[in-house]
C-alpha cells in the first residue's frame, strides 16, 4: 500500500510577495523576456513571486505541450486558470477511469 502524504503529491502554495508596483511591472517585464528566451524555469520563478496570472498559465501551456501535465495543473492552479485546471482534472479522471475499467481513454 502506498502512503499518500497529506499534502498531497503537487505542491501548491504560493509565497507570499510583497512586490508591487513598478518593481513588480519591472519583474514581469524581465519574466516575460526570459520566457521568450527559453529560460522557462527562470520565468517561472518571477511568474509565482509577482503572482502574474497570465505567466503562469503560459508556463502551465508550455509544461502540456511538452508532455509534463502535473506540472501544468501546478501553474494553472496557481494562475488562477479554473478552466484549464477543469480540462486537466478532467482528462486525468478518464485516465483512472480506463484503469479501473479498462476503456479506452480520450486523446483530446
Amino acid at each position: 500500500m502506498v502512503d499518500i502524504p497529506k499534502e498531497g503529491f503537487i505542491k501548491l502554495t504560493v509565497p507570499d510577495a510583497a512586490v508591487t508596483g513598478s518593481d513588480r511591472a519591472a519583474l514581469i517585464r524581465k519574466g516575460n523576456a526570459l520566457f521568450n528566451a527559453g529560460s522557462i524555469e527562470q520565468a517561472k520563478r518571477i511568474y509565482v513571486t509577482t503572482r502574474y496570472g497570465d505567466g503562469l498559465s503560459r508556463v502551465g501551456d508550455h509544461y502540456l505541450d511538452n508532455d509534463k501535465p502535473l506540472e501544468a495543473l501546478q501553474m494553472y492552479w496557481i494562475a488562477p486558470a479554473p478552466d484549464k485546471v477543469e480540462k486537466l482534472v478532467e482528462q486525468f479522471a478518464h485516465v483512472v477511469q480506463s484503469w479501473i475499467g479498462g476503456e479506452e481513454t480520450p486523446k483530446d
